[in-house]
């Protein structure tokens, strides 16, 4: 089965896990902050925080805000629950901004739109969580200018996003977010097997979320609320949690990283071969952007143009071989949604987009004949309906 993506492993990345296990260290040693200090320099952001997932980096950035209980956070129905789901954790609610058709992020006029149609004050979101869908950005800079006037925060969930680029800024500035949050999944550009990254230029957000990473625990003296000389001395200065990443994680994200411009060089390239393959089917293809990542490369289903269903051609792909995916279930359909009083409906582009998209395989070490045998498979089904 050729999947729709997959980890890229070398003998640098495996050499790079077993020194770990070699060392004194598996966790809290010097690999986090060597990780972290490497992204930094990358993509230009003052500060950096490691942590077991994104989720978990989304959790704490909304922490960090002061996110709570009474407020509300804005997210695209187009995205991983957890991108939703975060707000939750905080006791705060979730409402949703409608795609963008042709970019499939958070449509910066559709939010400006709600945002306009605000009755009372205590509407206004405390945060709103635009996500960079497939790799490509969504427009930061109007959102940020939205967040100006309206006084909200900005968390860019760009976890399928590292190495791609925005108004010539690599994604990971936080030019235009107050937090960026990164995923080193096995399935993303880059891996640490499991991990996330919280980004920020704010050094204030950067001590609350290493201090919530780590269950609210300091041992800087800076911090500590009692004068204490013991060098074994530590305080719980909040609730924190246990989202620390080990050390064996981030030797693999490190020796990863220094590959990372020429796996998003691959990828464009692939997308690149995609669009040119692909451009005679009844297929409705992504924007080009050559600045996306290309976490994902999603095609629609054109149904002004051909008989075929979604499903019908999933199962075709998958009888083949060839392991397409869909990317995805609105948040806001979802059952636990439901629940909380969204329904079908609500968000239309995003409802529209789902019907008729599948991801198909894309990663850095697909070779020739795989992505040969992903077109001629599209081709032999497409053209005989």
């Amino acid at each position: 089965m050729i999947p729709y993506s997959r980890q890229n492993i070398s003998e640098e990345d495996i050499d790079a896990v077993i020194s770990v296990l070699k060392s004194d260290f598996l966790t809290q040693g010097e690999m986090v902050p060597k990780f972290e200090k490497a992204v930094v320099n990358k993509v230009g952001v003052r500060h950096s925080v490691c942590v077991n997932s994104a989720t978990s980096a989304l959790h704490i950035a909304c922490l960090a805000l002061g996110l709570g209980e009474g407020d509300i956070l804005w997210t695209t129905p187009n995205t991983f629950v957890a991108s939703a789901n975060c707000a939750l954790y905080c006791g705060a609610e979730v409402d949703f901004v409608d795609i963008d058709l042709i970019t499939h992020n958070m449509s910066a006029d559709a939010l400006a739109l709600k945002l306009k149609n605000i009755k009372s004050q205590d509407q206004i979101p405390k945060i709103v969580v635009p996500v960079s869908f497939s790799g490509r950005s969504t427009e930061m800079k109007k959102i940020y200018n939205l967040a100006k006037k309206y006084n909200f925060k900005v968390i860019e969930d760009a976890s399928h996003s590292i190495g791609g680029k925005y108004d010539y800024e690599m994604i990971g500035s936080c030019k235009y977010s107050d937090i960026t949050i990164f995923s080193f999944h096995p399935v993303k550009i880059i891996t640490s097997g499991e991990g996330g990254m919280a980004l920020t230029n704010n050094s204030v957000l950067a001590k609350k979320m290493m201090l919530l990473r780590s269950h609210g625990i300091s041992r800087n003296q800076e911090e500590l609320v009692n004068n204490s000389q013991e060098p074994w001395y530590y305080e719980q200065l909040t609730l924190g949690f246990n989202y620390r990443m080990s050390d064996i994680h981030a030797a693999l994200g490190f020796s990863q990283l220094k590959r990372l411009d020429s796996f998003v060089q691959k990828r464009q390239e692939i997308a690149r071969y995609y669009d040119d393959a692909l451009k005679d089917l009844p297929i409705i293809l992504p924007k080009k952007s050559p600045d996306s990542a290309y976490h994902l490369y999603v095609i629609q289903i054109d149904n002004s143009n051909t008989s075929i269903t979604r499903r019908t051609l999933f199962e075709y792909m998958r009888a083949q071989g060839i392991g397409v995916n869909v990317h995805y279930i609105p948040v806001h359909t979802h059952p636990f949604y439901k629940q909380k009083g969204f329904k079908i409906g609500d968000f239309p582009n995003s409802e529209k987009f789902y019907q008729n998209a599948i991801s198909l395989p894309i990663f850095s070490s697909i070779d020739a004949r795989q992505l040969k045998k992903v077109v001629l498979s599209l081709e032999s089904i497409l053209l005989a309906h």
